[in-house]
């Protein structure tokens, strides 16, 4: 499609807000920063880390021995329980309490180890672990909305290289989701349908911009994507959160997880930075036919190992732009090998 060759906008169907698309730019010379590449930790334990087994943390807690994922209230939480409810406003400005609670999770006892180096039934543990937060926190009264994310890399803003992610639960639903939450409402409406089970199944007919499938899952780069190599994967039932999958779901979710993150850390041999984050329905006590649960990575690597992609200029003052199309950076991840680059 000629369109494609050219500057366009497209949209995103979950948030009904446009991106730019300038497939023209990356033909341009690269003349900026270049670094070493990021290099994985190396060692199972570390005495210095505070998320090692055994290890005492910055607030003075001790780690146990654990063996498995475990997860605790983070020491240092943007997010309090016990927040008395007010409400400010004079003239124009405007402020109110939020109260929730804030969780590491981490992911493996092997300080060593992140996602694609993992073994499949360690990252089911992993999901398991998710799960298992996301139904009692959600239950917990105030709580109306989990997110479970992972921040990956020193670029990323994680401040310690220990495979760990994170979970913020919270008494109000947020402002990306509750933008999700209107156009899966609005869809659901019209059709009795979840978008997301329709957009797949188109991508899984043109094909162009899957990158894998498996018996539950499949993972693309949106048509509307932002970052360079940006990967959502999408149950292909309509589930509205993790706790509804089975046994043989939660498997595929591991495997497909783990071939995403190796097919990263192939793209440049290093270990591939990124944001990751899944999105499911509020936990305010409502029904949401209309929710289909979705995991989406953001990575900021473009070029190589040592060029990365920032939200800058254009990006912060008007709307997302991107260089490559969906279509190109699916086609370079489908290709990459699927044995992970140092065990190849």
């Amino acid at each position: 499609m000629q369109l494609y060759e050219q500057p366009h906008y497209r949209l995103n169907i979950l948030t009904n807000e446009w991106v730019l698309v300038s497939p023209q730019r990356t033909k341009r010379p690269w003349q900026g920063k270049s670094e070493k590449a990021v290099v994985a930790p190396q060692k199972p334990h570390d005495l210095s880390c505070y998320l090692c087994p055994g290890n005492v943390r910055a607030s003075g807690a001790t780690n146990p021995e654990y063996t498995e994922p475990y997860s605790f209230v983070n020491d240092y939480a943007a997010l309090l329980p016990d927040v008395p409810n007010e409400i400010f406003k004079e003239g124009l400005t405007q402020a109110k309490s939020e109260s929730g609670i804030c969780k590491v999770v981490c992911f493996s006892p092997d300080h060593s180890l992140t996602l694609p180096l993992m073994k499949l039934e360690d990252i089911e543990k992993v999901i398991a672990l998710w799960q298992k937060e996301y139904d009692e926190l959600g239950k917990l009264p105030n709580i109306n909305h989990v997110l479970i994310f992972e921040n990956k890399g020193e670029l990323m803003g994680c401040s310690n290289p220990h495979p760990h992610g994170q979970i913020w639960a919270q008494q109000s639903i947020p402002t990306e989701v509750l933008k999700k939450n209107n156009a899966f409402a609005s869809y659901w409406d019209q059709h009795q349908k979840t978008i997301l089970s329709d957009y797949i199944s188109q991508e899984i007919e043109a094909g162009e911009r899957i990158v894998v499938q498996n018996n539950h899952f499949v993972a693309l780069v949106p048509y509307w994507a932002v970052w360079p190599y940006e990967i959502m994967i999408v149950p292909l039932e309509p589930l509205a959160h993790i706790s509804q999958l089975d046994d043989a779901q939660r498997n595929s979710f591991a495997q497909i997880i783990k071939e995403v993150t190796t097919l990263y850390d192939n793209l440049f041999e290093t270990s591939f930075p990124y944001s990751a984050g899944i999105n499911q329905t509020p936990t305010d006590g409502k029904d949401h036919p209309e929710w289909h649960f979705h995991m989406s990575f953001y990575p900021p690597l473009l070029r190589s190992a040592t060029v990365k992609k920032f939200m800058v200029g254009y990006e912060m003052f008007a709307n997302p732009q991107r260089d490559i199309t969906a279509e190109q950076a699916a086609d370079i991840l489908r290709k990459l090998p699927r044995t992970h680059f140092t065990k190849a």
